[in-house]
């Protein structure tokens, strides 16, 4: 046992100890770093994924009432704001605002438009 303590005491009197341990901090702070990003990565996909949810539910509920696109829009635009508020997210308006109009581009209120004039009648 004694042996053993000397050995750590000369390990930490001569710097050696330091040493080792800088130069594994430096081995592992590339790693640590990487798994940080990927965290930020994967949270900031889950965020957006329930904001997309959310503004598909809201657009889908505006559908059928009897007011104008804008009047939707601005009401889609509160409703998606209000609940990623209630979930602790404060999130800019213009990213509300991308979200909403990507969820109305995706329903039904949002005609498909055939822009290269095929008529389906080809002979």
């Amino acid at each position: 046992m004694k042996v053993i303590n000397d050995i750590i005491e000369w390990l930490v009197q001569t710097g050696l100890l330091s040493v080792l341990a800088i130069f594994l901090l430096k081995q592992l702070k590339p790693i640590l770093d990487s798994k940080t990003e990927h965290a930020s990565t994967e949270q900031s996909r889950a965020l957006w994924t329930l904001l997309e949810q959310v503004a598909d539910m809201a657009v889908t509920s505006l559908v059928s009432q009897d007011k104008t696109g804008r009047e939707k829009f601005d009401e889609a635009s509160m409703i998606v704001n209000d609940v990623m508020k209630k979930q602790g997210y404060k999130l800019d308006s213009q990213t509300i605002h991308t979200a909403v109009q990507s969820a109305y581009e995706k329903s039904e209120l949002t005609p498909t438009v055939n822009t290269k004039g095929d008529t389906g009648n080809d002979k």
